[in-house]
């Protein structure tokens, strides 16, 4: 085996010197150059990924992940309605077996299988005034829109009642979902109460409808009711009357004044309201002007069921009108 030392004192080689400084001057080939530039770009475009990923994974994250305040805020709202009505929305709701706003694990609907109960131990017992339902669906699986669900547990809705005025109810709405084995608390972000709230507020909108309806088809079957009855009166009127114009031996002018007596009435002033049944909210059908005459047909002790000089039927309280001079 040979080996090669370095010989401090040896001097270098003229020829071999100029051949080194030849080689060096020669041109760099065009591959290699690409290479070397490829090479020094590399760092730079990885640094200017990394740079745009730290300033764009902080925003995607605040936009998609719900903050930690907007957990277990609850709902409360004030509806313009009577506390009875509220009431009865709420029961309906409370009893319909849904829990909207959320969806169970591996599921695509609304949660089912949900009961109406007195009381929940999910809850701290309330103290305030107010009306207090529950809803509760126990073994639900990771129910959606509650903080960090992943197991099994009993979701909770508890809606309160109270009366603010005789036309104003406030209404809260909490939810709640408790894990079976850890007892883990998971609030709600909101969107259960919301969907709950919707709920209630459609039925309000619904009974106030069926309320009006009532009315109105009531109204209408008071107006029909009077104006028949007021017409069996006047053709009963109308055959007394002339039953006794025929039986009696007064003179024709005797018995018109007689009658006009018993039968017809004159306006006070200032005037009166014709009305279209015998109660003061009744549709007002026309006004009678203080001195005008009218026919009697029909006699309740608070109200006359009158016609017109110009025919036309309806009804005037006694007190404004007065007998004939």
């Amino acid at each position: 085996m040979h080996h090669r030392f370095h010989d401090p004192n040896r001097k270098p080689n003229p020829q071999s010197m100029n051949a080194m400084a030849d080689e060096s001057s020669k041109p760099m080939p065009e591959q290699v150059l690409k290479r070397l530039m490829l090479i020094m770009r590399r760092p730079l475009v990885v640094f200017s990924l990394w740079v745009l990923a730290a300033a764009v994974l902080p925003l995607f994250g605040r936009e998609h992940k719900t903050r930690k305040e907007d957990y277990g805020l609850g709902f409360q709202i004030q509806i313009e309605a009577p506390e009875s009505e509220v009431l009865q929305a709420v029961d309906y709701v409370a009893n319909d077996g849904m829990i909207e706003g959320s969806i169970e694990y591996n599921k695509d609907k609304y949660v089912d299988n949900a009961f109406c109960a007195s009381s929940s131990s999910l809850f701290p017992a309330w103290t305030e005034p107010g009306k207090v339902f529950y809803k509760v669906r126990e073994k639900v699986l990771a129910p959606l829109n509650f903080k960090e669900s992943t197991d099994e547990g009993t979701l909770a809705v508890r809606y309160v009642v109270q009366s603010k005025t005789p036309q104003q109810t406030i209404l809260r709405i909490d939810a709640v979902f408790v894990e079976d084995f850890r007892r883990t608390v998971h609030p709600s972000n909101g969107s259960v109460e919301s969907a709950e709230y919707k709920d209630v507020q459609d039925r309000v909108e619904a009974l106030e409808l069926e309320k009006k309806q009532a009315a109105e088809s009531e109204k209408h079957r008071q107006e029909v009711l009077a104006r028949q009855t007021l017409e069996r009166k006047h053709e009963q009127d109308e055959a007394s009357a002339l039953a006794t114009s025929q039986a009696s031996s007064e003179t024709l002018e005797q018995h018109v004044a007689n009658l006009r007596h018993q039968l017809e009435r004159v306006v006070k002033a200032p005037g009166a309201q014709l009305k279209s049944a015998p109660f003061n909210t009744a549709t007002n059908l026309n006004s009678l002007k203080g001195g005008a005459e009218v026919v009697i047909l029909i006699v309740t002790p608070y109200w006359y069921g009158v016609e017109t000089e110009d025919g036309q039927h309806g009804w005037v309280s006694r007190e404004q009108l007065e007998p004939l001079p």
